[in-house]
């Protein structure tokens, strides 16, 4: 489950906005570990959105996931990677509390054996880019 660092919960007071970092595959392929966010808190959460959440059972783990549809008592959450795990089939619906912000933006960093001229260029063209909303995300949960 992609863990986030504690500097994004240190901007939250003071800015609208805060970098994260993720760690682990749960999100993969639209997250991968190693991945910076650009983090909007108190934004407005719709179904398909990716989101930065408290762990509902270990509140000071920070968690990204996408929001699959809204419940009673909260968001239903799902990771992008269903193998991996970690989201609202584990632990249920999240409390509209412990979502925290919309993820905007995601920077991929370049890796070190990236040296050739082909190489980065594909990584110019790839390391930044919006995170979008994904709408099928309520449909994949029905599917279930």
């Amino acid at each position: 489950m992609p863990e986030l660092s504690q500097e994004t919960e240190r901007g939250a007071a003071v800015l609208p906005f805060g970098l994260a970092e993720v760690t682990g595959p749960s999100m993969v392929p639209t997250l991968y570990h190693g991945d910076r966010l650009l983090v909007r808190y108190g934004a407005r959460i719709r179904p398909g959105d990716v989101v930065v959440l408290r762990h509902p059972f270990q509140q000071d783990l920070l968690v990204v996931k996408r929001a699959a549809e809204r419940r009673e008592g909260g968001w239903w959450v799902l990771a992008d990677n269903t193998y991996a795990g970690g989201d609202s089939t584990d632990y249920g619906t999240v409390p509209e509390e412990l979502v925290l912000g919309k993820v905007w933006f995601r920077y991929r960093p370049r890796r070190p054996g990236q040296r050739s001229g082909p190489a980065l260029v594909r990584w110019a063209l790839s390391a930044a880019r919006p995170v979008f909303a994904d709408r099928s995300a309520s449909r994949r949960l029905r599917a279930r």
